[in-house]
């Protein structure tokens, strides 16, 4: 396929993203004074606006690159569950997997930003693992859903909405439908991935989950880590996001390391969904593991520019594979 066919065929593909959604609060304003009451900076607030974030961000990206997300989460019966919806109603992604708790909150991170710094985040949330009948209910929904999709998106915030069982039940029904599962995956659940088509944990987390030290900058160190994760977990590839240091795949015999794209970094909050929607789309397409890592890198480095969590945009993407040789 051409590049142009590449990104044609994602508006044919349904994706189901399950995992942690999250409400993102955005406070605007400016810094003109430090406050008499501590040593603090007073932001006066000139606007506030509520986006899409987590798993919800994830479906933003997908739908951004023209897929269809059809997102299985939990969320809480609150204001900020009612303004999650809205934000999901005014995107046109449809609501059919949402499960309303009346135990658990919905998500809220709230970022304020004074003159394009970020000054602060609070995050009202729990994460508490959902109980047996919520699980249930999740799972029922899925079962229903997963078979017009083409691609699973796990989407870990370690925010309880994912657990083992959970984990191993769709995946197993996955793997028997033949549909391809992709993995952004936290500290957790991390082990609990098992039989996978892709995980894309980024260095930290690789660090975490196998409980070693691995330098970003020492290939050897990573490619050997990506071994040991990739035969404890049985997966059929594993792609390592290194920030500066680029990505390095290992997927179906191939083994890949690019560089990272020298940009202007605004923020990098919400690049590694962008990345897994790129990564999970090309999968279901069955495209090669370079041109996955490729489109995969572009595209969270782009997202990297803008202040906050935006998804990514197609057409720049497109602009920016067309130059580039896979």
């Amino acid at each position: 396929m051409t590049t142009e066919q590449i990104f044609d065929s994602f508006n044919k593909l349904n994706v189901l993203v399950i995992g942690d959604v999250m409400l993102d609060s955005y406070i605007w304003g400016a810094v003109e004074r430090i406050s008499p009451e501590a040593p603090v900076p007073v932001v006066n607030v000139k606007k506030r606006d509520f986006r899409l974030g987590g798993a919800a961000n994830v479906a933003l990206n997908l739908q951004a690159l023209g897929a269809k997300p059809i997102l299985c989460a939990l969320i809480g019966n609150d204001d900020a569950g009612k303004k999650l919806q809205d934000c999901l109603d005014a995107k046109g992604i449809t609501k059919e997997g949402l499960l309303i708790s009346t135990g658990r909150p919905t998500t809220i991170k709230t970022r304020v930003i004074a003159s394009h710094q970020h000054v602060v985040r609070i995050d009202e949330e729990s994460d508490a693992i959902a109980n047996d009948e919520e699980e249930s209910q999740l799972l029922s929904k899925i079962e229903k859903l997963l078979p017009q999709c083409q691609v699973v998106v796990f989407e870990d915030y370690d925010k309880g909405v994912l657990s083992a069982s959970l984990i191993d039940n769709v995946v197993q029904t996955a793997n028997r439908l033949k549909i391809p599962t992709v993995v952004d995956p936290k500290k957790r659940n991390f082990l609990a991935y098992r039989n996978v088509t892709l995980f894309k944990p980024n260095l930290k987390e690789l660090r975490e989950g196998l409980k070693m030290d691995v330098d970003g900058a020492n290939q050897e160190q990573v490619s050997k880590a990506v071994d040991q994760l990739k035969r404890t977990l049985n997966a059929s590839g594993v792609m390592i996001t290194l920030s500066e240091h680029g990505v390095y795949m290992d997927h179906a015999e191939e083994k890949i390391k690019l560089p990272a794209h020298t940009r202007e970094i605004a923020d990098v909050s919400g690049a590694g969904d962008t990345v897994v929607s790129i990564a999970a789309l090309c999968v279901a397409l069955g495209l090669s593991p370079k041109i996955t890592a490729a489109l995969s890198n572009l595209g969270g480095g782009l997202v990297c520019q803008h202040v906050g969590v935006v998804p990514i945009n197609k057409a720049e993407l497109l602009e920016e594979a067309l130059k580039s040789t896979f």
